[in-house]
């Protein structure tokens, strides 16, 4: 005999015929072509030198207010970390020296790190502002084409008499000069050129010592 048991309402009720359809849900937004998304974002991107950190326009300026001692210095400017042209005049004057027959390459980038680590805690010291290492490393690093000039001058002639004394001397004056303007203007130290000019005529006599012997 077949037992019947207890059956739940809900299966009870009829259930709907199969009609073959499959259910689709609706869409709740509306798809945007790939050309229209994407090419908004790329007429708004910048230049990929840019991104990079490499401003020819900036790195031009920077190198007129070092030849121009006596140009007023871009604050705004000359805080950037760009570190494109101290690289290629560190290389121009490792490579000016490699001509003299002195192959610097280690001295020139070790001191040219020890000088912007003293200079990166001095500055942080005298002035209220603070400053970065990238900042520090782009300012002397471009403060260096003055000393291109003296290493690519010692090429044909030797520095090691007393025109060469003089012309050495007004390098590193040159370089010093110009590298305390920047830091003043950036930094706004007002008044405290000379302080900042001592440590930067330091290590400018070191590269300039390169150069000499």
């Amino acid at each position: 005999p077949q037992q019947s048991g207890f059956v739940p309402p809900d299966m009870m009720q009829q259930q709907q015929p199969y009609t073959g359809q499959i259910y689709q849900p609706t869409q709740t937004y509306t798809p945007t072509s790939a050309q229209s998304f994407y090419g908004s974002n790329f007429e708004d991107e910048p230049p990929l030198l840019e991104e990079l950190g490499i401003n020819f326009d900036h790195i031009w300026q920077k190198t007129l207010t070092v030849l121009h001692p006596l140009k007023v210095a871009d604050g705004s400017i000359m805080n950037e970390t760009d570190l494109a042209g101290p690289m290629v005049f560190c290389l121009a004057f490792g490579a000016t020296l490699l001509l003299a027959g002195k192959i610097q390459f280690g001295y020139v980038y070790g001191i040219s790190a020890i000088g912007c680590l003293g200079m990166f805690c001095l500055l942080n010291l005298m002035s209220m502002t603070g400053v970065s290492f990238g900042c520090v490393a782009s300012v002397l690093g471009y403060c260096l084409l003055p000393m291109i000039l003296l290493s690519t001058f010692a090429i044909v002639f030797s520095l090691q008499g007393m025109m060469g004394i003089i012309l050495t001397a007004g390098i590193i004056g040159w370089c010093s000069f110009s590298a305390s303007k920047i830091f003043i203007s950036a930094l706004a130290m007002e008044g405290q050129q000379l302080l900042v000019a001592y440590p930067c005529a330091l290590l400018y006599g070191v590269f300039a010592l390169i150069s000499v012997f």
